[in-house]
């Protein structure tokens, strides 16, 4: 079953950036979060509500199946702002230590 969670703008966003700060090993992109996903690396998803569609579903579908981890974050601003970088990300992973 699939650990589903959002994230609402404000402190939870801060919740994020310290999670993100702190984590040695970590994914912020597309590709190589697929990639850390196809290893089984990850330990956590990030994904942002305004990604298109065709960037969530295959991994809303992939982190059901492999029952990871998935928490929403409002904007893709927002991801890439929490991950340390001026742009905005669809998707960004914790991975396992």
């Amino acid at each position: 079953m699939l650990n589903y969670y959002s994230v609402i703008k404000g402190e939870s966003i801060l919740v994020l950036d310290e999670t993100f700060k702190h984590a040695k090993q970590k994914t912020v992109g597309l590709k190589q979060t697929q990639r850390a996903l196809e290893k089984g690396r990850v330990r956590r998803v990030y994904m942002a509500k305004d990604a298109e569609n065709h960037v969530r579903r295959p991994v809303i579908e992939w982190c059901d199946s492999h029952n990871v981890e998935l928490v929403e974050v409002p904007t893709m601003k927002e991801l890439g702002k929490a991950c340390g970088i001026e742009v905005g990300t669809a998707i960004a992973a914790i991975l396992h230590e």
